[in-house]
């Protein structure tokens, strides 16, 4: 259970528009860098393999494959340099955490996909928790 006071500091600083992602999705995680007096828009794209947290400290795990080396980050969700986080696709896992795709090579590191529905896509509250 949080604390109302933590709550209270805390609220200011949330996103009001988070978009809604799951473990398994693959997305383009657009984020500020800033180098010297210059700040450009970085785009990191992979697959979502963990989340954890609430609140303020929610953090989520994006890795991706860079010329046949693996490389995660983690992003804070409510962190200003978090620009977008853009979902290309829905993947369906049955895990929590999908660490084990760090040993995975080759077609084995696919994931399934998610298909919604005609009716669920125009509701976009169902497409959300349909995973």
């Amino acid at each position: 259970m949080r604390q109302p006071l933590i709550e209270l500091v805390e609220k200011p600083y949330l996103k009001t528009k988070v978009p809604v992602f799951h473990i398994g999705d693959t997305v383009d995680v657009r984020c500020r860098i800033v180098e010297g007096e210059k700040e450009r828009v970085q785009v990191f794209n992979g697959a979502v393999i963990a989340r954890r947290g609430g609140g303020l400290n929610e953090v989520f795990t994006v890795r991706r494959l860079v010329g046949n080396e693996g490389v995660e980050r983690t992003f804070l969700l409510h962190s200003p340099n978090v620009v977008d986080v853009k979902i290309l696709r829905r993947g369906k896992v049955r895990r929590a955490k999908l660490y084990y795709l760090r040993y995975r090579v080759g077609k084995a590191r696919k994931l399934r996909e998610l298909r919604i529905h005609k009716k669920e896509a125009a509701r976009p509250e169902l497409a959300g928790s349909a995973s």
